[in-house]
């Protein structure tokens, strides 16, 4: 009895130092995670770092890069003599007074007589120093049509720059200085790799606040905003103003990826540079012609779109569809014909006109590329040696038209073409397009003349009624459409 009774103590004992130690090393854990800073174990902060270890961060401070790059970027001011577009107000600008007589007219007819004024404008941008012997890009805006282009240093040093080269269709110039020694220079790096979301930062001469530095990142890439047929812009969030025009946008390398060129006039972190991938390329024509040299195929061409990719039984809208092929131009000499879709060029995928024209335009002249059409929904690749483009060339029509019901049509008679002047002789013409039909509301203009049908060519009024009698209700017609010297495909759906 007595041994059962002290066993029985035993194990209660046990029992006891047990829970008593464990409540100890709880408490003790407890206390040392509230102590302690959380996160994740040893290996998987390991694991985290190798992850990421190539995305490019931002660094605690900007200071180290902005003092490292400031020297290679300059400020340009201009001047530019401007004649004042009418006579001076005699009672004073933005006077109550100023048109008390309904308008220019009254001072025209009065004090027309009056010499014009001329008087000198001066404007300010930006630069970035490219060859330590003093050759500078800037945008052709900042530069064009100035009598004096006064560069300054980082270092506060003046000189007098010459245009050596410029290109309004990108917006880029290429200007040069006479330095007393070597000059820092920018390193340009490779905005095609780029990527949304990366830190970038611009150095420039915002409202004459000079070496001002701005921090953000790419908002987006390949922007088309109407400056011109080239747009393929960067978007930044860095803050870009009137004076930063021309600067370098720099990538966390410390490389040039972009010249800042354009801003959202009321808009807040929306600013566009070109990405130096482009000026580069056009570098050694501004640097040995003055001016850009670029490829040239002899096509007009359309974007298509669901109506046309569904009348021509294709499986997207990817691709650009020729309208006119030029004769006599290195695309009629390879065989392309009005109804191809472009869809790559020298193994690159073509999305649409634009992409077409940025690639074909880089190409050198003489060079030979393969393009890859579609015709009749069968594929096929062909040879083209790209000739030089001429200014007055029309490369992209403009979809302005289209093909819809709703339009009175006539043939075209001698006496039609010579009382509009039309080079065409034969053919069918528009008259009259009724407001709010269907032509109407796709944009069909009296004057245009109808090519076309379903890629059949019409020469006369009855052919043009045998066509479209044909397509009956299969619920899709293509016309091919001339307005002046443009050319281009318009759906109509029944």
């Amino acid at each position: 009895m007595k041994k059962e009774q002290r066993g029985r103590r035993t194990f209660i004992m046990f029992l006891l130092a047990f829970m008593i130690g464990f409540f100890v090393v709880s408490v003790v854990e407890v206390l040392r995670s509230s102590f302690l800073p959380s996160g994740p174990g040893p290996d998987v902060q390991v694991a985290a770092a190798g992850a990421t270890g190539d995305i490019a961060r931002a660094p605690i401070s900007f200071a180290d890069l902005a003092e490292r790059l400031k020297p290679s970027v300059v400020n340009i001011s201009t001047t530019k003599t401007v004649r004042s577009g009418r006579p001076r107000n005699p009672f004073g600008q933005g006077s109550p007074f100023e048109r008390p007589f309904g308008g220019d007219d009254f001072f025209e007819r009065f004090f027309g007589d009056i010499p014009r004024r001329e008087f000198k404008q001066r404007s300010l941008g930006s630069g970035f120093i490219i060859t330590s012997d003093g050759y500078i890009f800037t945008n052709n805006h900042v530069i064009e049509q100035a009598d004096k282009i006064i560069v300054k240093l980082s270092d506060g040093k003046e000189y007098e720059a010459k245009v050596i080269g410029k290109d309004a269709k990108t917006d880029i110039a290429l200007i040069k200085i006479k330095p007393a020694g070597s000059l820092p220079v920018a390193e340009t790096g490779d905005s095609e790799k780029l990527r949304v979301g990366d830190w970038v930062m611009a150095i420039g001469n915002p409202f004459g606040l000079e070496q001002t530095v701005t921090a953000g990142i790419v908002s987006a890439k390949g922007r088309v905003i109407g400056a011109g047929p080239y747009d393929n812009f960067i978007q930044t969030d860095a803050s870009i103003n009137p004076g930063n025009s021309g600067g370098p946008l720099f990538n966390m390398e410390g490389k040039v990826v972009g010249i800042n060129t354009a801003i959202v006039a009321h808009g807040q972190g929306i600013g566009f540079a070109i990405p130096i991938s482009m000026a580069k390329t056009i570098l050694p024509d501004l640097k040995a012609k003055g001016k850009v040299t670029r490829g040239w195929l002899g096509v007009s061409v359309q974007d298509i779109t669901e109506d046309i990719a569904k009348n021509m039984k294709l499986k997207d809208r990817s691709g650009t569809l020729i309208n006119d092929v030029f004769k006599g131009d290195p695309a009629d000499k390879a065989g392309l014909k009005s109804g191809d879709v472009v869809t790559e060029i020298n193994g690159k995928k073509i999305k649409d006109t634009h992409e077409l024209l940025i690639t074909i335009a880089s190409f050198r002249v003489g060079e030979t590329i393969t393009i890859k059409i579609l015709r009749e929904g069968q594929e096929k690749s062909v040879t083209i040696t790209v000739a030089e483009r001429k200014e007055e060339g029309d490369v992209v029509a403009t979809r302005g038209g289209s093909e819809a019901f709703g339009m009175t049509v006539q043939e075209i008679t001698p006496e039609i073409a010579k009382h509009l002047g039309l080079a065409i002789k034969k053919g069918v013409i528009v008259v009259d397009v009724q407001e709010g039909s269907t032509a109407d509301e796709v944009g069909i203009q009296q004057q245009d003349i109808i090519l076309q049908v379903n890629k059949v060519k019409v020469e006369s009024l009855k052919e043009y009624t045998r066509e479209i009698g044909k397509a009956g209700d299969k619920g899709g017609i293509l016309l091919l459409i001339q307005r002046g010297k443009a050319r281009f495909f318009v759906p109509l759906t029944k």
